[in-house]
């Protein structure tokens, strides 16, 4: 339908639609409102912004240094400052100056908000794009998975094929996201498969109630499984050998163990430790579920034991700070095992 101007020329005329109206506006977010989102988001989209971000709410104590963000990127100190008074001045950041250096941590009206960004939303985000870097090449590997998952069954004809190929390819895909090493994902993949499908069984007959004759199991996490958890871990093994079964577990794994942690863990005899994701099996599974600096990330099922042992992270610590680390975890263990299995022949310290 058209309408002419003045000069005769035809015009498209708009018709309005019986349902539209000035109702619509109450339907839309404030003008005001949305300037204020607006400027928080932008606050937001800057990728170095978001690193940083990531790295104060994943931090063991809900706050991080300065001089740790520092280390998240080449650019001077005060290009990180600047980045940092531009996350403070929209209020998602609060800071506070403790003798030589800044601390920072989420302000607690944005805690739940960065939460879902940093979870729900980035994944999205990285899934919209097509499939991850890390992720590809899973194609490929489904004949390899089929063939393990059918071994493994044999293994565990209590559990079903089917359960044994669900936790077989869930494995592959939760430790392909941390991957270094693309070409060691099916032997890392056949090693935690193996951990959970053991704990599925171990927990499966006793309906989560601890069987007394079996050896008790203890479940060490931490936030990359990295450092503290995997040290704790391989001195468990140490000491009670196959008196004690023994797992640990980070609520967001790294890619590789710490360089600075692996010569401890090779004295200790760790069979090549990598990171692995915290699974329900493995708090199902466990009698003691220890943490270090994880948060409230591990389910809390009832009949287990948990404690948080307060250690210092290796991950930046200097060669004596991770000595100092391991001996402090030497001497919890050493009482854990004391009470676990009092009859447990533990040499002098």
């Amino acid at each position: 339908m058209t309408t002419t101007d003045t000069t005769g020329a035809s015009l498209p005329l708009t018709v309005r639609d019986p349902g539209c109206g000035p109702r619509i506006e109450a339907h839309a977010i404030g003008a005001e409102a949305a300037g204020v989102v607006a400027a928080t988001l932008k606050a937001l989209a800057e990728p170095l912004r978001l690193r940083m971000l990531s790295f104060v709410a994943t931090a063991p104590a809900g706050e991080a240094c300065v001089c740790d963000l520092a280390e998240l990127t080449d650019v001077s100190q005060p290009t990180v400052s600047h980045h940092l008074k531009v996350l403070r001045d929209v209020g998602v950041l609060a800071s506070e100056r403790r003798g030589t250096w800044v601390w920072y941590r989420i302000t607690p009206g944005y805690k739940s908000a960065i939460s879902t960004l940093l979870e729900s939303f980035a994944p999205a985000a990285l899934d919209a794009r097509g499939p991850h870097p890390h992720l590809t090449g899973l194609e490929d590997a489904d004949a390899a998975l089929d063939r393990l998952a059918a071994e493994l069954a044999s293994a565990h004809p209590d559990l079903g094929a089917d359960v044994v190929l669900s936790t077989v390819r869930e494995s592959y895909t939760a430790l392909a996201r941390s991957a270094k090493v693309p070409a060691h994902l099916l032997t890392l993949t056949e090693r935690f498969a193996r951990q959970r499908l053991a704990d599925l069984a171990r927990d499966a007959p006793r309906g989560g109630v601890a069987d007394p004759a079996a050896a008790p199991q203890v479940l060490f996490v931490c936030v990359a499984n990295a450092g503290r958890s995997q040290l704790a871990a391989a001195l468990v093994r140490h000491y009670a050998g196959n008196r004690v079964v023994v797992r640990s577990a980070g609520s967001t794994p790294a890619a590789d163990v710490h360089p600075a942690v692996r010569p401890e863990l090779a004295a200790l005899g760790a069979d090549e430790p990598f990171p692995k994701p915290l699974t329900d099996d493995a708090v199902r599974a466990a009698d003691v579920v220890i943490t270090m600096g994880c948060g409230d990330v591990c389910p809390v099922l009832p009949g287990k034991r948990y404690e948080d042992w307060l250690v210092g992270d290796p991950a930046l610590a200097s060669p004596a700070g991770v000595a100092a680390i391991r001996d402090e975890l030497d001497t919890r263990v050493r009482a854990l095992l004391a009470d676990l299995v009092p009859d447990l022949d533990l040499p002098t310290p």
